[in-house]
């Protein structure tokens, strides 16, 4: 028997002496023959591409396989809970209940021994003190509102404190770094090291090489649900036997070149001698204020966006990235000022604009498989885009969208499937899959690289850039935490608590930033992911 706070030859998994999982319908093993232990105090990561069978895996742990599936094997975990961060939060909110009470929940199951006059005292206690280990950051504030009101960041971090609120003695961490600034980022090695600190095993299931860098005791490498190769995570960082595995761990030192060439990508990167006039603001954005209710929560004076151009918009979880977004796509309507696309002013609500309006500006959600519908497969939703803002006929539209979807890297049996049996990275690629489908003049793209394996985003970014250079019309608003997304860009907007803090050609603020906030976000890793241990 393993010994307390291990779990041993967990799966779906397979042969040697491992579990198997299998989809019911097709046989097809989902993982195979997985065997895994986790130790108490240690970090044990799994790492591999999309679709690889990390979540299937981890997931185990729960007792939770995918409908329909066959499971052999054996799963063993200590007493007590075992504590699970989704890789989409908002899945494991509820939407109607404010973050406290969720929280409270938690917390008054664990205080009823002592006597109750005490216990208001001691869940708030408790509460406070699970969102400052999670580093949720203003959590006063922050537990008045519905989950739908904070960012992505932000309601990871709520997750997070839930785990931490149950006592868990295993923590299963479905990428936790996901849509999380640089800094924050830090603070969650940290706190992910003092919960192994405190004898807990924790098990990270990653596509961010720097942070299995920096927590990994034992690394276990997943491709098509086998693993290929398994051990302490320095050996196999230093020296990798399977291809494979040399290919992955060599795309973490040597970042594909995605930079827009100053010759293709449009009048934001024109350097030849005689300058042609600038172009008019294809999206110009005027005294903004967005408010959440009566708060508000981003404050932007202008801000233009030009045909060829590439804008990052970087900044901490909160500091109003999505909420600018959403009020360019008019998903968020509680805004003063202007956003003009044309020259024309654009409604605030989605629903006024008009089709042309909506296939203009198209968004991609950070949380993806909240964005699709569950009970219908991926490619008719992709499709749908076509035939409803473009009136392309039905069977058209079906071929474009499989042309689309197979561009980024989705063959044709994956797509024909309901979302849930696709992982959350495949999900992102369909979802933008779909808004390239309505041939927009704008597209905001909210986190898509931070579900993708580092070979894929790598193909994802590239991917991005030759859109920029075969589509001179298109211009493209990148928000993300991640400093190599970022760098595809021209320009760069930093966000910091709801204003712009600096704003000017990204080369420039890569190398010279003025701002402490954007030093900060856009360090290199190297500078922090170095000396953390367990």
């Amino acid at each position: 028997m393993p010994e307390r706070g291990t779990a041993d030859g967990y799966g779906p998994a397979d042969a040697g002496g491992g579990s198997k999982g299998t989809s019911a319908r097709s046989a097809r093993p989902l993982v195979d023959g997985v065997s895994l232990r986790l130790h108490a105090g240690r970090i044990t990561a799994l790492v591999g591409a999309s679709g690889s069978g990390k979540t299937t895996t981890g997931l185990a742990l729960l007792g939770e396989y995918p409908a329909g599936a066959q499971v052999t094997g054996e799963v063993r975990v200590p007493d007590g809970l075992v504590g699970y961060v989704p890789q989409h939060p908002a899945a494991a909110l509820n939407p109607a209940r404010r973050v406290d009470a969720l929280l409270r929940d938690i917390a008054r199951a664990q205080v009823r021994d002592l006597p109750r006059r005490d216990r208001r005292a001691a869940v708030t206690e408790r509460v406070l003190r699970a969102c400052a280990d999670a580093q949720l950051n203003d959590a006063k504030d922050l537990l008045c509102r519905y989950p739908h009101q904070l960012s992505g960041g932000q309601q990871q971090r709520v997750v997070l404190a839930q785990a931490l609120l149950t006592g868990a003695r295993v923590v299963i961490a479905d990428e936790p770094t996901t849509g999380q600034d640089a800094l924050t980022k830090r603070r969650i090695v940290d706190q992910l090291a003092a919960v192994a600190r405190r004898g807990i095993a924790v098990l990270l299931l990653s596509h961010d090489l720097d942070v299995v860098r920096a927590l990994a005791d034992d690394l276990h490498v997943l491709r098509a649900g086998r693993i290929l190769e398994s051990g302490p995570a320095d050996r196999l960082r230093q020296d990798p036997q399977h291809p494979w595995t040399r290919e992955l761990l060599a795309s973490e030192a040597t970042p594909a070149d995605t930079s827009v060439d100053a010759a293709t990508a449009g009048p934001a990167n024109a350097t030849s001698e005689v300058l042609p006039a600038p172009e008019a603001p294809l999206l110009h954005i005027s005294s903004l204020t967005a408010r959440h209710h009566r708060t508000p929560v981003l404050r932007l004076p202008g801000l233009s966006l030009r045909a060829g151009e590439c804008l990052a918009v970087v900044g901490r979880s909160g500091s109003g990235k999505t909420t600018l977004g959403r009020c360019m796509a008019g998903l968020h309507r509680t805004y003063d000022g202007e956003i003009r696309l044309d020259g024309e002013v654009l409604p605030h609500s989605l629903r006024a604009r008009t089709p042309a309006q909506l296939a203009a500006v198209q968004y991609v959600f950070q949380d993806a498989r909240a964005a699709f519908d569950e009970h219908r497969p991926v490619l008719d939703q992709v499709a749908r885009t076509a035939v409803r803002l473009r009136n392309v006929p039905t069977a058209e539209a079906l071929t474009e969208a499989d042309d689309t979807l197979a561009a980024l890297g989705l063959p044709a049996d994956l797509v024909r499937r309901r979302p849930q049996r696709l992982s959350g990275g495949e999900l992102q690629r369909a979802a933008l899959a779909r808004a390239l489908l309505a041939r927009p003049r704008v597209l905001i793209c909210d986190e898509i690289t931070s579900g993708l394996d580092t070979l894929t985003r790598r193909s994802l970014l590239a991917h991005l850039t030759g859109l920029l250079r075969t589509r001179p019309d298109l211009a493209l608003v990148l928000i993300t935490h991640d400093r190599d997304t970022a760098a595809l860009a021209t320009h760069t907007a930093v966000l910091d608590n709801g204003r712009l803090a600096e704003h000017g050609p990204t080369p420039h603020l890569l190398d010279s930033p003025t701002h402490p906030t954007t030093a900060a976000l856009l360090q290199p890793p190297d500078n922090w992911a170095a000396g953390v241990s367990v």
